[in-house]
């Protein structure tokens, strides 16, 4: 290569010594997981120490040149060291602890610096400078004027805060990414090494690739596919976007819409359950909720979120006039499925694992593990020539498999062990190991931007925790709240958009987590519903210009500019901004409170609320809309968010008004005269 690319390379072009450091991180993950052989603690460390290793030994000081070796090694074996203090000081830290010696000291202090260069190495300069401003307030803040000073801590404080214990740079987000996240991380991976993409995408054309706009549906539905297994946007901006965004183009759709509308769908994923981003996680750990509970709250605003992008494309692509591809040219869907009806096997035992009650740790763990199994079995499998074999010997994988619940983790791993060793002797096996130990550094890769931010933000949570600045910050929001539920929850909404300018979503959900939700609750928010707006809003700041995560992962491939892709982003989503304030006036929305038929009706009001928004910001239904239209549309749409005596009834009115005299002038206007 003649420029070096780290972890962006494929696993095949990385440097021997970061393939290898990138495997053992994905097996270290897995046996922690599976047997759980060191305390929370140390399972931490280890976490952080092997992300300080691949940063260090793949991101440069600046640019995209190679890292300088004897420091990038220098710099990953002290962020592995800080992992062997803690691993091997474990019960003299504990005994000790908030007593700090001189070498705990040092050992803090180089962790601290090495997370926060990790993270502008790996980020950008954003995220590093909001976490220093705390940083800088947990040592300096006493010295504030008002409400904002606090008693004051020295720096032995302040390092043991973040650096030992579980409550900074080791606490809740980065055992979340420790545990649960790298699990479903790596199960992404193996599953789009298995060819899951091509599965999503193969049955996406077969159903919608002929239709109206068809290509552009293809990456909705493609794409919320895909959520429903990595939970990443961006990702899936990088692989779904690769086949649907040139596609887009080729069938005359802007390049800024064609982009835009892969961003909306991306970062949909990461509210699309079963497997949602890596904020739900962290949030069912932060409120001490079942994951299943925080699925269940998103899943109708997914639906919604999904429907509402879809119809926007329906729209554009029936006043652009735009077809979908011949049906010929067009895969079959349920030919798609055939052919790889086994990969969906990991995605239903998982689902139903998780839905069961079961913890996401241990739900990750047997789809990761089922994954390897489908993948390695089905090399042998090829290799038999009667149906009657290859039945036999699905059957017999699944009563070892299902020894499992009975026998315990060893069952799993021995049959994986035993398929390995087959594949080795077998024609064309080898490369099926090849593609599950890509699918190992892959995940590792993947992890780490996710884990960075997760360490990182725990400067946040430290400081916070340790000053008690949030209650000061929740009533500032109280006293605005104590006139205006909504000019709060427009305060929320805007600090994360400003927040989700500069920094990811995990760190904007847990600083405006942990000052706004707690005011959002005492306002009498639901407790998951004050989470999920901010989640939400989170999500959409990486839609909003001027800094767009998602839609300039998509300016590349759309070979266009990502402010443009943005701003057409924002218009396609534009529908789903309100459906985090519906759910915060009526929670049935998100299934907290009230009986089905509430929900349903939530469901029917929400869905028409969207479709009227759809048509007015698309300024298209049947026909273009003129300028009262549009006015009454948005009326109709927004009487029905406001959620006050009649409103509801008077929403309905105007927007079957709406309709009804839409349809009569497009009737008038083609009737001959």
């Amino acid at each position: 290569m003649s420029e070096y690319q780290g972890l962006h390379a494929s696993p095949a072009e990385w440097p021997k010594a970061l393939f290898y450091v990138a495997l053992l991180f994905s097996c270290y993950q897995i046996i922690t997981a599976a047997f759980h052989p060191v305390s929370t603690q140390v399972l931490r460390a280890g976490h952080v120490g092997f992300l300080l290793m691949l940063v260090y030994l793949s991101y440069p000081l600046r640019g995209k040149a190679r890292p300088w070796q004897p420091l990038a090694w220098v710099l990953a074996l002290a962020g592995m060291a800080t992992f062997f203090y803690q691993w091997y000081f474990e019960a003299d830290l504990i005994q000790r602890s908030g007593d700090l010696t001189s070498l705990d000291m040092v050992v803090g202090l180089v962790l601290i610096v090495l997370v926060f260069e990790a993270a502008r190495r790996v980020m950008g300069i954003a995220l590093p400078i909001i976490c220093g401003l705390f940083l800088a307030y947990g040592l300096f803040g006493n010295h504030l004027p008002g409400d904002l000073a606090h008693r004051g801590y020295g720096l032995d404080q302040v390092v043991n805060q973040l650096s030992f214990g579980t409550e900074g740079l080791y606490g809740t987000p980065t055992y979340v990414s420790a545990t649960y996240i790298f699990l479903f991380i790596l199960f992404g991976s193996f599953l789009e090494q298995a060819g899951m993409i091509r599965l999503f995408t193969d049955f996406a054309m077969g159903l919608f690739g002929h239709r109206a706009g068809g290509p552009a549906k293809v990456s909705v539905v493609s794409s919320a596919l895909m959520g429903t297994i990595t939970g990443s946007g961006v990702a899936n901006v990088v692989t779904t976007g690769q086949f649907t965004i040139p596609l887009m183009k080729r069938f005359g759709y802007r390049a800024a819409f064609a982009g835009g509308v892969e961003s909306t769908s991306s970062m949909g994923s990461q509210i699309m359950p079963p497997v949602m981003g890596a904020v739900a996680f962290i949030m069912a750990e932060t409120i001490n909720v079942p994951y299943v509970e925080v699925a269940k709250a998103a899943l109708i605003p997914a639906l919604l979120y999904f429907g509402s992008v879809f119809w926007m494309v329906h729209l554009e692509a029936r006043r652009s006039k735009l077809n979908g591809l011949p049906k010929d040219e067009c895969p079959s869907a349920w030919d798609a499925v055939r052919q790889r009806w086994f990969l969906l096997i990991p995605l239903i035992i998982l689902i139903w694992l998780l839905f069961s009650g079961r913890t996401p740790m241990f739900a990750g763990t047997v789809g990761l593990a089922l994954t390897a199994i489908v993948i390695l079995g089905s090399a042998l499998i090829l290799r038999l020539s009667s149906t009657a074999l290859r039945v036999v010997f699905w059957i017999v994988l699944g009563i070892l498999c299902a020894g499992f619940f009975q026998l315990g983790i060893g069952v799993i791993f021995g049959v994986i062990g035993a398929l390995v060793v087959a594949c080795w002797f077998i024609k064309g096996g080898r490369d099926t190991l090849l593609i599950c130990l890509h699918a190992l550094v892959e995940g590792a890769r993947h992890a780490v931007p996710v884990g960075i931010a997760c360490v990182l933000v725990g400067v946040i949570i430290g400081i916070v925790s340790l000053t008690g600045v949030a209650s000061t910050f929740a009533g500032y929001i109280l006293a605005v709240g104590q006139d205006s539920l909504f000019l709060s929850l427009l305060l929320t909404m805007l600090t994360c958009l400003v927040l989700g300018m500069g920094i990811p979503t995990i760190p904007n959900y847990i600083i405006t987590s942990s000052i706004a939700a707690p005011a959002l609750l005492d306002l009498g928010v639901p407790l998951i519903v004050s989470h999920m707006f901010v989640f939400y809003f989170g999500i959409m700041a990486d839609l909003t210009p001027p800094v767009a995560l998602a839609c300039f992962a998509a300016a590349p491939i759309a070979r266009e500019n990502g402010l443009k892709i943005s701003l057409w982003a924002v218009r396609i989503a534009v529908a789903g901004f309100v459906v985090p304030f519906m759910a915060v006036y009526s929670p049935a929305l998100m299934m907290q409170g009230g009986d089905w038929s509430a929900v349903l009706y939530m469901l029917v009001k929400a869905g028409f609320a969207i479709g009227l928004w759809g048509i007015v910001f698309t300024g298209y239904c049947l026909r273009p809309l003129v300028w009262w239209e549009k006015l009454l549309g948005f009326a109709a749409g927004a009487l029905m968010v406001l959620a006050l005596p009649i409103t509801d009834e008077l929403g309905f009115a105007l927007g079957l008004l709406f309709l009804a005299q839409h349809w009569w002038r497009s009737r008038r206007v083609r009737s001959p005269a």
